[in-house]
């Protein structure tokens, strides 16, 4: 086994062992599309459009599973060991900081996946909601997303010093990232101007993207070039700032 594959998988058992990793990361999106999917009113089709809240809400789930992790569970991780000198002392062994750095991204991207599955398949035979009907542009846009909040996690990692300051600067943002995302209020519910605020934010974009190629549909020019814009700038400064002391 490569010193990469231990690590990860050393990375992976640290998160296993995280109750409240585990619960928020892996069990809250798959619980929470149960409990919204129990909700009469939510399996009802909408009349002019035809189309049920609970359809509305898996694109939403899988860009919340995303931010979970990519806004609370990586910058704090990195943040942490880099705060205790671990990422300064793996420097002067064979196991470099950037081989970490590779094995919770490895980790990261795994669980994201894991969980879009156990959300879609659930999504499925619990709801009948229908899996994505446009799969190459689905993935296209899913890969978008997750890789626009991997960079905002990785710069909150590079501008914050203490695993405390990464885990409070990831709560400030994942609140208004997950409200334009449409968590507590659907985008087609949205008054005009928020739906706009919206278009331009990672998950916003994200999720509408993902709502329309599940339809079978093709993802919005601008919804594309707002998610690698924030991929862009966001990856950039990561880049230039981070600092493994």
């Amino acid at each position: 086994m490569t010193a990469l594959a231990t690590l990860t998988k050393t990375e992976a058992k640290l998160l296993l062992r995280d109750p409240a990793a585990v619960f928020f990361v892996i069990v809250f999106p798959p619980l929470l599309l149960l409990v919204l999917g129990a909700i009469p009113p939510f399996r009802e089709p909408n009349p002019e459009t035809g189309v049920r809240t609970i359809d509305l809400y898996v694109p939403i789930l899988v860009a919340m599973a995303i931010a979970m992790f990519a806004l609370s569970g990586l910058p704090n991780q990195l943040a942490g060991y880099r705060e205790r000198g671990i990422l300064r002392r793996m420097s002067t062994t064979p196991v470099s900081p950037a081989m970490m750095l590779t094995a919770n991204l490895i980790v990261f991207v795994v669980t994201a996946l894991g969980v879009t599955a156990v959300l879609l398949a659930l999504g499925k035979l619990a709801f009948d909601v229908d899996l994505p009907r446009q799969l190459p542009g689905y993935a296209l846009v899913y890969l978008l997303s997750l890789v626009s909040m991997l960079s905002i996690g990785l710069f909150i990692a590079a501008v914050v010093r203490t695993a405390k300051a990464a885990a409070a600067a990831g709560q400030v943002l994942f609140f208004p990232i997950l409200f334009f995302a449409g968590l507590w209020l659907p985008r087609a519910a949205m008054p005009d101007t928020l739906r706009q605020i919206s278009d331009y934010t990672p998950l916003g974009a994200g999720v509408q993207a993902l709502t329309d190629t599940a339809a079978g549909g093709t993802p919005q020019l601008l919804h594309i070039v707002v998610m690698l814009a924030w991929i862009a700038v966001t990856g950039i400064a990561a880049a230039r700032l981070f600092s493994w002391e």
